[in-house]
């Protein structure tokens, strides 16, 4: 396919791709390999040949820019209650039939990116925003690498944190890099067999695990997991059994998972929306097999969405949607009726205050 011609602003050289003996260009970026000849773009869209190269075709641009709560990534123990900048692009590696954000994941069109800011001015954005972080979302970073990482490092030299929000799918070399930036993450696990990933995403699950261990062995950053249940295609007992003593044996019981609830979708509207009873028996069995942060999501739950001590059961952060309640952590992060630690990234002064906002901002022309 003949990649339309993007503005030349946004094309960038990168470095993860290698020439083949048969004339093609294999970009190396992440585990599809797409191979290209002259002209050609990646399934991700937004990766394309040019030149005998493989360059970035969306450095810059982005689909909008909008102040969320950090609870909303999700991300619930990373700086609760405080607000996130976050943006995306377009295009995405995966080709989940469910997709939740497809209109922007899926885009196919430039016009579409209506927004654009260099990484200086993104992370002016965040200070002069309540100072809060910036997180890589809509669509999934590893797509714009290059664009990520300039973001990241700008940020990192003006004192503001980022987030990134990812499916996982990266091959070893630029996943280093791009985790050396990155302060936290939740990884969309989107489910535990190899056969959902191959006719439901189009990828593989190994690749997905192999970024999660990287994440929680090899760095410093902050990792949170969410599974969209689906509704008799990822949501069995045995299968969620498998996904969450694998966590607990692999990552450590600390790692917070959070089951969420599927919408009918983009190329998947002939699947009903997943019950309530779903998340809260796939957050009993998680509990079950050790892990000590287990959470429900997309449906009003307060409980299923509440931090409790795993020592003595006291509340920690209450939630109701976006909105905190009470707070029960003391100035390190402990919790405050037994002294047990919560792991998690807190601010010693306490939770934030953005609550449930959503403000979009526009950064460019």
């Amino acid at each position: 396919m003949t990649t339309p011609s993007p503005p030349a602003e946004s094309v960038v050289a990168t470095k993860y791709w290698h020439a083949l003996e048969d004339g093609r260009v294999q970009c190396d970026l992440c585990p599809r390999y797409c191979k290209l000849r002259e002209g050609q773009r990646g399934l991700c869209f937004v990766r394309a040949r040019h030149d005998d190269a493989i360059v970035l075709t969306t450095y810059g641009r982005s689909s909008g820019f909008c102040v969320d709560p950090i609870e909303k990534k999700p991300l619930h123990h990373f700086l609760p209650g405080t607000p996130v900048l976050s943006f995306g692009t377009a295009g995405c590696n995966l080709a989940c039939r469910f997709c939740q954000n497809w209109d922007i994941s899926k885009a196919r069109e430039y016009d579409r990116l209506a927004d654009a800011a260099s990484p200086e001015a993104i992370a002016a954005a965040a200070l002069d925003l309540d100072g809060c972080s910036v997180a890589f979302t809509y669509n999934d970073a590893v797509v714009f690498h290059e664009y990520a990482i300039d973001v990241a490092a700008a940020c990192h030299d003006a004192g503001v944190r980022t987030v990134a929000v990812t499916a996982g799918y990266v091959t070893a070399e630029p996943r280093a890099e791009f985790y050396a930036y990155m302060d936290a993450v939740n990884v969309d696990l989107k489910a535990f067999s190899e056969e959902f990933y191959k006719r439901r995403c189009a990828g593989h699950l190994r690749p997905v695990l192999e970024t999660l261990e990287y994440i929680r062995q090899e760095t410093h950053t902050w990792l949170e997991i969410t599974t969209l249940l689906i509704p008799d295609l990822n949501d069995s007992d045995a299968e969620i059994g498998e996904l969450t003593a694998w966590v607990a044996d692999r990552l450590g019981p600390d790692v917070p998972v959070h089951f969420t609830a599927f919408h009918p979708d983009f190329k998947m509207m002939d699947r009903p929306p997943t019950p309530p009873a779903t998340l809260t028996r796939a957050r009993e069995i998680g509990l079950g097999n050790g892990l000590r942060y287990v959470y429900t999501g997309n449906v009003h739950d307060r409980s299923g969405q509440t931090t409790t001590c795993h020592g003595c059961g006291a509340v920690l952060v209450e939630r109701d949607w976006y909105r905190l309640g009470r707070w029960g952590l003391d100035g390190d992060g402990c919790c405050a009726s037994c002294g047990a630690q919560c792991a998690g990234v807190f601010d010693p002064a306490g939770p934030g205050s953005w609550g449930a906002r959503r403000l979009p901002v526009r950064l460019g022309a």
